[in-house]
C-alpha cells in the first residue's frame, strides 16, 4: 500500500466513530492484561492505565476529544445502566440494609459533607477559579452522576469525570490498606467505605476482592452518595460562596 492509499484509508477510518469505540475496547483489554501481569496492583488500575494509554494514542494520531467521543459515547451511555444494575446484588441483602439504614445514611451524609468541604476548601486556598471549583465539587460520586451534577451547577463535565476517575484510583490504592490498618473486617463496613470513598472503582474492587456482601454495600454507598451529593452540593457551594 503506497503512502497516498494509506492516507486515504486513515481519513476514512478517522471519520468513522466506531474507530474510537474499537480503540477504547482494545486499549482497555490491554490494560487489564498489564494489570494482571503485575499482580493486580491498584496502583496500575486498568481504567487509569487505559486512560493514560488512550491519551497517548489520541496525541499520536492527532485526534481531538470531540471526534473521539462520537464513538466512545456508546460506552458512556452504558455507565448509567451499569450503575442501576448494582441494585440486583443489593436486593439480595436488603434485610441487612434495613437493619443498618440509619447508620448508613448518617455515614453517607458525613462522608459527602467531608469530601465536598475539604475539596473545595483546599482548592479555594490554592486559588482555583470558579469553574474548576464547581468541577471538583462532585468528584466523590460515580462518573455519570458527577458529570450531570457538574453540568447543572456550572462546572466542566469532562473535567469532573477525570477527577472522579483519579479519586477512585487513589481510593482503590489506599482504601484496603487503611481498612487493614484499622482492623476492619466486617464486609458490609468494608464495602460501604470503598463505595463511599472510591465509588465505581471501589465497588468493582469490593466485588472482585472482598465478596458479594461488600460489593452490595459498596454499590449502595455509591448510589446514596450520588443522591445525597445532588441535594447537598448546591447548598454547600452556596454557603461557601462558590458559583
Amino acid at each position: 500500500m503506497n503512502l497516498a492509499s494509506f492516507d486515504q484509508l486513515w481519513v476514512y477510518l478517522s471519520g468513522n466513530p466506531l474507530l474510537s469505540l474499537l480503540a477504547t475496547l482494545l486499549v482497555f483489554a490491554l490494560a487489564v492484561r498489564i494489570n494482571r501481569a503485575v499482580g493486580g496492583t491498584p496502583l496500575l488500575h486498568p481504567v487509569t492505565l487505559a486512560i493514560a494509554m488512550l491519551i497517548v494514542l489520541l496525541l499520536l494520531v492527532d485526534m481531538d476529544y470531540a471526534t473521539y467521543f462520537e464513538g466512545a459515547q456508546f460506552i458512556h451511555f452504558l455507565l448509567g445502566p451499569a450503575t442501576v444494575a448494582l441494585a440486583i446484588p443489593l436486593y439480595d441483602h436488603r434485610q441487612r440494609v434495613y437493619r443498618l439504614l440509619w447508620p448508613l445514611l448518617l455515614a453517607c451524609g458525613a462522608g459527602v459533607l467531608t469530601a465536598v468541604t475539604t475539596t473545595l476548601g483546599l482548592a479555594m486556598l490554592l486559588g482555583a477559579d470558579t469553574k474548576t471549583l464547581l468541577s471538583l465539587a462532585p468528584r466523590s460520586v460515580t462518573s455519570p452522576i458527577a458529570m450531570g451534577i457538574a453540568e447543572q451547577i456550572g462546572g466542566i463535565p469532562s473535567l469532573a469525570a477525570g477527577l472522579v476517575l483519579l479519586t477512585g484510583s487513589i481510593g482503590c490504592a489506599l482504601g484496603p490498606w487503611i481498612l487493614r490498618l484499622l482492623r476492619i473486617t466486617d464486609p458490609a463496613v468494608q464495602g460501604f467505605t470503598m463505595g463511599l470513598a472510591a465509588h465505581g472503582f471501589g465497588t468493582a474492587h469490593a466485588f472482585a476482592r472482598m465478596g458479594a456482601v461488600a460489593g452490595a454495600f459498596s454499590g449502595l454507598a455509591m448510589g446514596l452518595s450520588g443522591l445525597v451529593t445532588a441535594f447537598l452540593l448546591p447548598l454547600i457551594t452556596g454557603l461557601l460562596g462558590v458559583g
